[in-house]
């Protein structure tokens, strides 16, 4: 009896090549019987179903290194955007100071703390300013 069709949706059930398949002989009425997905998961579980297990060495998937010259884009990307950042919080600290909405000292002092990265955005920003007038 042929069961080509039966090893094909067997194959495309279980996911393995049609070589791994084996049919158990005396459950082979069971398997001819067999036409759905869901038939062929049940009787792999029942086990008239059997896959070969896999011989032979596997392929190795290599992680690949980083070396020296990759890095460097990522700094670049950080130090990007600490510019950008620092140079928009510095233009609105002058911006405020200029309007007079906030004294030399206080100015000064947020323009360190823009220095040394204290603030996440321009909005921490204005918070933070909020909170000195309070």
């Amino acid at each position: 009896m042929n069961l080509g069709k039966k090893k094909e949706l067997a194959k495309r059930t279980l996911g393995v090549g049609k070589e791994k398949i084996v049919f158990v002989e005396s459950r082979l009425a069971d398997i001819k019987e067999a036409i759905t997905k869901q038939d062929i998961k049940d009787l792999h579980k029942e086990g008239a179903i059997v896959i070969k297990a896999v011989k032979g060495r596997r392929k190795v998937v290599r992680k690949r290194k980083r070396s020296v010259g990759n890095v460097r884009i990522r700094v670049n990307t950080r130090k990007r955007d600490y510019v950008i950042m620092t140079r928009k919080l510095r233009k609105y600290v002058a911006e405020l100071k200029k309007r007079g909405e906030l004294a030399k000292g206080d100015a000064d002092d947020i323009r360190k703390k823009i220095r040394n990265k204290a603030f996440r955005s321009k909005a921490h920003l204005r918070d933070y300013i909020k909170e000195l007038r309070k």
